[in-house]
């Protein structure tokens, strides 16, 4: 069973997210982890879908990536769904 996410990404992180995106030197991971991140500004009831999830990942890891961008993935990686495990 999956369950709903009712986070949202704030203000300043999607300003980050937007610096992300307008950045000629970020890489395609980081664009769409910002990505997702700003589509999810007052919208609680979108999550970040798996591939999402796998590039915000990649931009975490990324020693090369900047600060904004790796908060933005991180946001966007804080509103994917959480999966329940069954007992």
């Amino acid at each position: 069973m999956v369950k709903k996410s009712s986070k949202v990404t704030s203000k300043p992180v999607a300003k980050k997210a937007s610096q992300t995106l307008s950045s000629g030197s970020t890489s395609n991971s980081s664009k769409s982890a910002a990505g997702s991140a700003l589509s999810q500004t007052d919208a609680p009831k979108k999550q970040t879908s798996a591939k999402a999830a796998t590039a915000a990942s990649k931009t975490l890891t990324d020693a090369r990536t900047s600060a904004a961008s790796k908060s933005a993935a991180a946001s966007a990686l804080a509103q994917t769904p959480s999966k329940k495990s069954k007992k």
